[in-house]
């Protein structure tokens, strides 16, 4: 077990936005020597990890490596519900089939940064082993503990109230099923980004309640443009752990320069004051805004990949775009179209670049789609045989006529 106070103080520093109840508090039970329980639970809403979950797994990692026990607990039952966190309208209510399915990889796209075996291995947990056989009289016993105004005063739900959209029950129940995990796995500590504090709050409540402990929570940074914006789907920028090394180059280089320090603290093992040096010269305009950000994107993808990739990733993106040789024909998709002009909805989801029409007007509109080098805007826009389409940093597409 490390207690030194350096591995500490790294451990509660960088990334962590807040600890609960203090620091002084976990900072104390670390320097007892003895091994503490810490877990962070991730809902099966995707088939893929991606890499706001990496930060996460990063500090967990060096949890496991301070000799405490790690646990990676897979929602697969409070999926089902649906986490009403940062969400305007209720969110989508997914199948036991279809939460299966999704988090097939997640152990092994985990194993990244956790280890499952040898000395101290991470634990994978699933919280329908107590969840799913809970009794009808349990669960009225849990919601006993919480009472209406606390789950009103959550952000999403004033702003639902405030523009008349409703609030369903079963999303007042998620906090409360979430909150019983600890209980359920008598935990030291939980961790998770800090969109996340009140549900791990209600969990320290409930510990506190039913098993007479306290239970610390470490909140986490998120990564976020400027305007406080998480990415997303839609935009094109989501890294997710099935991108190839090109592709996640690509994304970072795509992200504004506003998240250039973020990215440093919670994406890289860069040391925290070579990002404080990053930081002041971006301040002082002393660097180019674009070589950091490659730098960036190297230390990234070397994290999820290797750096013989990174270098190559690296290389491909300056050829493509810094040195304007433009794609080679191999990385160009072939959409072949009944009639000329064609509708450039339509060649982005026959391309594969979007699934549905309504995905494709969205990356149109948010300014994600270039046709010869040109952004459009216009979700009616068409495109002429022969026009070069180009989706985010690495994905191309020829108009072709039959």
């Amino acid at each position: 077990m490390k207690t030194d106070q350096e591995s500490i103080d790294r451990f509660l520093s960088r990334s962590v936005e807040h600890v609960f109840p203090n620091r002084e508090f976990v900072e104390a039970r670390l320097k007892e020597g003895k091994a503490l329980s810490l877990y962070v639970g991730v809902d099966p809403t995707g088939p893929s990890l991606h890499i706001g979950h990496a930060i996460w797994l990063r500090k967990l990692g060096e949890w496991q490596k301070l000799g405490h026990k790690v646990i990676m607990l897979i929602g697969d039952f409070t999926a089902m519900i649906g986490d009403p966190t940062d969400k305007s309208a209720v969110r989508k209510q997914l199948t036991r089939e279809e939460v299966l399915a999704n988090c097939t990889k997640y152990k092994e796209q985990a194993s990244r940064f956790l280890r499952f075996d040898g000395e101290n291995p991470a634990e994978l947990k699933f919280n329908s082993t107590w969840l799913a056989p809970m009794a009808l009289d349990q669960a009225i016993g849990l919601t006993s503990y919480f009472t209406v105004n606390q789950l009103l005063e959550r952000d999403m739900f004033q702003r639902r109230m405030e523009e008349a959209k409703p609030i369903y029950l079963h999303e007042f129940l998620y906090p409360v099923m979430q909150g019983y995990d600890c209980v359920a796995m008598d935990v030291d500590g939980e961790m998770g980004g800090n969109d996340q504090t009140f549900n791990m709050l209600a969990g320290r409540d409930l510990m506190k309640s039913m098993r007479k402990k306290e239970k610390f929570v470490v909140a986490l940074k998120l990564l976020v443009d400027p305007t406080g914006m998480k990415m997303g789907k839609s935009e094109g920028n989501m890294i997710t752990f099935e991108d190839s090394a090109d592709d996640m180059f690509g994304k970072v280089m795509s992200w504004t320069d506003g998240m250039i320090v973020g990215g440093f603290e919670l994406c890289t093992d860069v040391s925290m004051e070579e990002v404080a040096k990053i930081s002041k010269s971006l301040i002082r305009d002393e660097v180019n805004p674009r070589d950091v950000k490659a730098r960036l994107a190297f230390e990234i993808v070397k994290a999820f990949h290797d750096e013989n990739l990174a270098n190559n990733a690296r290389d491909s993106f300056d050829s493509l775009f810094r040195d304007k040789k433009g794609p080679d024909e191999d990385q160009i998709v072939a959409v072949t179209v009944e009639s000329s002009p064609a509708r450039l909805v339509d060649v982005l989801v026959v391309a594969g670049f979007a699934k549905t029409n309504s995905e494709a007007k969205r990356l149109i509109d948010q300014g994600g789609v270039k046709v010869d080098g040109t952004p459009v805007t216009d979700i009616n826009a068409t495109v002429a045989t022969g026009s070069l389409i180009q989706k985010g940093p690495r994905h191309f597409a020829r108009v072709v006529q039959k």
